[in-house]
């Protein structure tokens, strides 16, 4: 039977793949690497330099995943991630199908930890669904969460209080809740944080998170958000591409 492996690669840094990621890759026939264009091409290149560096036989080889492009959400984003991924898990039939024998096994990296805002799992669990026989399994990865509180020394949660997980979308909804205790974001293109009350907030943010090419701020976001959309907008006109992530705190002791 076909297997699939799920590997969480980390945030950025090639060292964030874990000793259980190089023995899986080291067990893989073919590396499905997603193609999201000229754009994200240095995203396609980490991943396989990821590869180069960790996969010791010569036996494996890289065949790409064209990702289709997500319709405008307009009124409807359940309903245009939806679409996207029934063409995604239609493309992974195909490529399985095609490119990896039953008795091989594929993978595919997945940035971050495939468990945290991630839908590999859905999508393949789509492709199972429309008849394809495979088993699959899945590899931690190291988060930007982690990453970034690891570059600024934090401890996600004050003592005894919550941590929220969430989205730019969802913050700029909702605003900061204070009973949502420690805030963290993610997934967000369009700065939601400098569209809520800033009052009494703190913000610790970071892009390109293990990268070299990592850029930090942090302080009263009152003070610093417009710092931090420049050297963002900055940051994403030299690389060509931006993933950032960030914590949200009401001030206190």
């Amino acid at each position: 039977m076909r297997r699939i492996r799920i590997i969480g690669i980390g945030a950025g840094n090639p060292e964030h793949v874990t000793i259980q990621a190089i023995k899986a890759l080291n067990t893989v026939d073919v590396v499905f690497v997603p193609d999201k264009g000229a754009e994200k091409g240095a995203l396609r290149e980490l991943r396989e330099e990821i590869c180069r560096r960790y996969i010791e036989h010569g036996n494996w080889r890289s065949v790409p995943l064209t990702v289709p492009k997500r319709a405008a959400a307009g009124d409807d984003y359940r309903g245009s991630v939806d679409d996207w991924h029934a063409a995604l898990a239609e493309s992974y039939e195909r490529l399985f199908r095609e490119e990896l024998g039953e008795d091989q096994t594929g993978a595919l990296l997945v940035w971050g930890d495939p468990s945290l805002y991630d839908s590999t799992l859905r999508i393949i669990e789509a492709v199972r669904a429309r008849g394809l026989a495979f088993d699959y399994d899945v590899i931690p990865g190291i988060t930007s969460v982690q990453a970034l509180a690891a570059a600024h020394r934090l401890v996600l949660n004050r003592i005894g209080e919550p941590v929220t997980i969430t989205t730019g979308r969802k913050l700029a909804e909702d605003g900061f809740r204070d009973e949502d205790g420690s805030t963290i974001v993610m997934l967000d293109g369009e700065q939601a944080f400098a569209k809520i009350d800033p009052t009494g907030l703190d913000i610790w943010w970071g892009a390109y998170l293990g990268a070299p090419q990592e850029v930090l701020a942090s302080g009263p976001l009152a003070d610093i958000s417009g710092e931090i959309t420049r050297t963002r907008e900055v940051a994403r006109a030299e690389n060509g591409w931006i993933m950032d992530t960030y914590l949200l705190r009401r001030r206190g002791d």
